[in-house]
């Protein structure tokens, strides 16, 4: 008999062992890579733009307004990305299509208090902050089965915290510095999920042997 025919024997399999089909695990791996492709990225952007908004932290005149539009924006379009990297291991997590939503609602409110002052700016972007930490939180854990996503959940987690700091602190606010330290932890946190990412995609890579 072809050794192509012949079955394996169940004895072989140790008792509670799970299996997967090769095209599943090649289809987390795929994911996987997206993800880690995605995240530095966003470290890369939130780093940059960081950079740019605290050139203009103290005063609130267009550059600054178009600053704080474009971060909201970016985050709807990786929010998309991300999706559908995810939905190639599984399904779209339902929380991502919330975080879109919440994201361009506060692309509008952003682009609102632009127009206004700090303390404006402030408290539309605490109360995005403590929505999408939450949400973060929320598909971090739903993904956790792709490795890598403790440090997206303890983000989203610091998110909500820091977002209500924001809230609190913006009457008194004349910078928007702390907005800026904001993005930039947020952006370390996605560098060390796809640092993680990374060692899980090669230790679990399908074999090129397989099909």
């Amino acid at each position: 008999m072809s050794s192509n025919l012949r079955r394996q024997d169940p004895q072989s399999i140790a008792p509670g062992a799970v299996t997967t089909p090769p095209t599943s695990a090649a289809a987390t791996h795929v994911a996987r890579t997206a993800l880690r492709r995605l995240y530095l990225a966003r470290f890369a952007f939130a780093v940059a733009w960081a950079g740019l908004l605290a050139t203009t932290a103290s005063s609130l005149g267009a550059f600054a307004a178009v600053l704080l539009v474009t971060y909201p924006a970016f985050d709807v379009a990786a929010a998309i990305i991300d999706g559908r990297a995810s939905a190639r291991a599984g399904a779209w997590p339902a929380a991502l299509s919330l975080n879109i939503a919440i994201s361009t609602v506060a692309a509008v409110g952003l682009a609102v208090a632009g127009a206004a002052d700090i303390p404006t700016v402030l408290r539309v972007w605490g109360a995005w902050a403590v929505a999408s930490g939450i949400v973060q939180l929320v598909v971090g854990r739903a993904r956790r089965h792709l490795g890598g996503q403790w440090p997206m959940m303890l983000s989203g987690g610091i998110s909500a915290v820091a977002g209500s700091s924001f809230v609190l602190s913006a009457s008194d606010a004349v910078s928007m510095s702390m907005v800026a330290g904001y993005a930039v932890l947020g952006g370390v946190f996605f560098l060390a999920s796809a640092v993680r990412l990374g060692r899980s995609s090669r230790a679990t890579a399908p074999s090129s042997q397989e099909c």
